[in-house]
């Protein structure tokens, strides 16, 4: 079980999918992670690419996010995201997808969806991250953030158009931050 860190659902437990496809973000790598956005979350409308237990959404949503969503491929990933929102009460403020990251990128885009937070955590094995951040570009608020989570040893690439802004690891697990950059011509 893990648990919401701070925030309205401070303290409440929540479930990660058995198996070996997910791995979820531990309680303080998403502490020191959230501790890195500040006041990013507040009102912020978030998306959570690869979700899993759905744990990075729902920590924003309890630290103020106004909306998720939260998309997955994983048939039993979604179905413990839609159980773990329920438990936490936070059934209008979000919403799951189930499908490939390529096709929700798709339909995100084609509704006109905007988010300032975005946070991809890909299984490690994916390093190449420049067609599934190039594909965010326009999906990107003004002043919205990527967070990446990765293998900390790993060489992570993304999209012409986007700036490093902070970077941490801990242990195994790494994060990046980027901005999208004012000449990159989606802002």
């Amino acid at each position: 079980m893990l648990r919401i860190i701070a925030g309205s659902a401070r303290g409440r437990r929540f479930e990660a999918p058995e198996g070996r496809d997910t791995r979820p973000t531990l309680d303080r790598v998403r502490e020191n992670l959230f501790n890195m956005l500040q006041g990013k979350t507040l009102d912020a409308r978030t998306l959570d690419l690869f979700a899993g237990s759905g744990a990075l959404s729902l920590e924003a949503l309890s630290r103020g996010a106004a909306f998720a969503v939260l998309a997955d491929r994983d048939r039993e990933a979604i179905r413990v995201e839609k159980k773990n929102i329920a438990a936490l009460g936070f059934e209008e403020k979000t919403r799951v997808l189930q499908s490939e990251w390529k096709n929700t990128l798709r339909a995100l885009s084609a509704e006109g969806e905007k988010f300032d937070l975005i946070f991809l955590d890909p299984p490690y094995v994916m390093t190449d991250l420049r067609e599934v951040t190039e594909r965010l570009l326009p999906l990107m608020a003004e002043e919205s953030w990527i967070v990446i989570e990765h293998q900390a040893k790993a060489q992570v690439q993304v999209a012409e158009g986007l700036g490093l802004v902070k970077e941490r690891t801990w242990g195994y697990c790494g994060v990046k931050i980027y901005e999208q950059l004012r000449d990159s011509g989606f802002l």
